[in-house]
This record gives structure tokens, sequence and C-alpha cells, in this order.
């Protein structure tokens, strides 16, 4: 498209003539007939180097640039320019004659079964939404509307999806909770009966999996954002606009609140809470509730700024260490040379 059609898309300004946009790419990378952008102060000096034919930028940065796109935030209508230009993956259209679609499974016309999908019983698909290759949707499940179903998920029995849903490869939603009781010398399995739901506009990573509830519900919450490879325990509660990122652990039973940050390989015990727009930093345990507005990391968790200065004493902890056996020999022999005197 030109750029004045992808300016009036996005509802921006644009200074310089006018060309057609191919594509978008990074500063480094990009050609004459792509757009880039700037959103990190550390490649300001690409600007000066960039073979960009536009650039979305701030204000301050626009005479640098032969064509400019003016944002406020750059990264949000890169990701929008983006948009513009993706091609969504796959072409199969319709209802596959080798996809298993149950008899009793009701499924929008619009839909899109590729082949070798199973699609269960009782089983709902909404309108638009694409099911590829070796997708599992099992019995009593519901499925919204404008979802993307990448190859080899399992939506375990009485699952709901909510619309314009993604969730990638391999992960498993409503597999069994981890739940059993000591039975003498065994250990004996509980049956893991409750549910999965998943609300509206949320991201699952390949190789998630989502336990069901042993009773009642294991819940995502509205516009949740979960990266691959997280592990998500029976009975959890998510709250809306949280992001998940990969490798966490969240036990059983606990519950996080709305807009909940935890980075890579954060570990939650079972059974806690974390409140409201609290963030919890990469590689830290969690082995106690967080309130809200709260910022910690650490094993265990501790509040930021704690853990920062933590962080900077434990590299000095072989020298004070050091110190400390020094200052006690020294005084014990003070404490010698004393006694020696009183005697």
């Amino acid at each position: 498209m030109l750029l004045s059609e992808l300016a009036e898309k996005l509802n921006l300004e644009f200074t310089g003539n006018d060309f057609e946009v191919l594509g978008v790419n990074t500063l480094q990378d990009a050609g004459p007939d792509q757009v880039s952008f700037l959103a990190n102060p550390k490649y300001t000096h690409l600007l000066d180097k960039t073979r960009a034919g536009a650039v979305i930028v701030e204000q301050d940065h626009v005479s640098r640039v032969t064509r400019a796109l003016v944002s406020s935030n750059p990264y949000l209508d890169f990701a929008r320019t983006v948009k513009c230009f993706d091609n969504p993956q796959g072409f199969f259209k319709n209802h596959s004659g080798q996809a298993f679609i149950h008899e009793s499974a009701r499924i929008d016309p619009t839909a899109v079964i590729y082949p070798m999908a199973f699609v269960g019983p009782e089983a709902t698909v909404g309108k638009n939404t694409r099911i590829f290759p070796f997708v599992y949707i099992g019995e009593n499940s519901r499925v919204g509307n404008d979802c993307l179903i990448y190859p080899n998920v399992s939506v375990m029995a009485s699952s709901t999806i909510g619309h314009r849903v993604i969730i990638h490869s391999g992960a498993v939603i409503g597999s069994d909770g981890f739940g059993f009781v000591q039975s003498g010398i065994s250990r004996e399995k509980i049956p893991q009966v409750g549910v999965v739901i998943i609300e509206d506009d949320v991201e699952v990573g390949a190789g998630t999996t989502i336990d069901r509830a042993t009773l009642g519900k294991t819940v995502i919450g509205r516009g949740t954002k979960i990266d691959n490879l997280v592990q998500i325990a029976h009975n959890v509660q998510i709250g809306e606009n949280c992001v998940v990122i990969s490798q966490v652990g969240i036990s059983g039973s606990s519950k996080l609140g709305d807009n909940v940050i935890l980075g890579g390989q954060v570990g939650v015990a079972g059974h806690l809470e974390i409140g409201n727009n609290s963030r919890v930093a990469a590689k830290s345990g969690v082995g106690k509730s967080i309130p809200p507005d709260t910022d910690c990391g650490g094993i265990p968790a501790m509040e930021h700024t704690a853990f920062l200065k933590n962080a900077v004493l434990m590299p000095k902890l072989p020298q004070i260490f050091k110190r400390v056996k020094k200052l006690e020999n020294e005084l014990n022999i003070l404490k010698k040379a004393t006694q020696g005197e009183k005697k």
C-alpha cells in the first residue's frame, strides 16, 4: 500500500513524499520499500544508516529520516503496521472430509477444519475459527469465534475457549490436575472432574499445559498472554491482562489478580494470592502471598528494593566473611590481652 494509505489506517501524520510500501523490517535490515521503527533509544544511531523507506518515530526524531510516520508510541504503531502486512498461516478452507467431526458437533459454516482434526460429540466451534491438523477438541468443549487452534493442540473434554483466542502448537488444555492421596504405601488418583475456562482474547504459547480443576474451574482471564512451556495447575485463577512468561509454574489453587506479570521461570507455590498490578522478577520463588502493586524478586521472593540490595551484597559475601573473621581474631587477641592485664 502507499505510505499515505498506511498513515491513514494508523491515524498518523507522515512526512516526506509518498511511496509504495511492500513490507516491514528492522532499522538494520529494512530496504527502500519497507517501513521500520525506533522504540529503543539505544538504536537511535541507526537512523543515520538505515535504508528504510520510512521510519515510525517520535516527533523529536522526524528530522533525522527522509520519511517519517510520527507516533507517540512507535512500538505499538509498528505492531499495528505489521498486522497490515501479515499473511495468516494456512490456506485450507471449509471442513475437510479427512477430519473427524462427530455428527452431534455444532460447527459454524464459516469455520475451517483441517484434515486429521478431531471434533468430539456435542462440541461447538464458532464463526471464522480455524482448527489445524491433528487438533483434538474433546466432547462438550466450546470454542468461540475467530480463534486459531494450531497443529497438535489438545482441548480436552468440557473445556471452554472464548472468542479471538490463539493456542499454539503442542499446548494441552484441560489435562488432569496433579491430584493424588496416600493410600497405604501407594498413592491413589483423585479424579479431576472440573473444567478449564479460557476467556476472550487470550493467547497460549506452544507446549503450555493448563490443567482442569479437581472440582470447579481453572480460569484464564480475558486478554491474558501466556508464553511457551508454562505449567498452570488445577484450580488456578488468573485475572485479566496478565503476562506469564516462559517456564513459569503456578501450583494448584493459586490466584493472580489483574495485570500481573510473572517473569521467566518464576515458581508460585499453591494456595497463594498475587495482587493486582504486581510484578515478579525472573527465576523468583514465590512462597507467600504478594499484596497488590508490589514488585518483587528472589528466592524466596521479596520486595524489589530488598532484592536489589541483596543482589549487590551477594558477590561481596566472601570478602565480608574474611573481614569478619579477621575482626573476630583481633577481638580475641584484645580480650586475652585485657584478661592478662587484670591478672
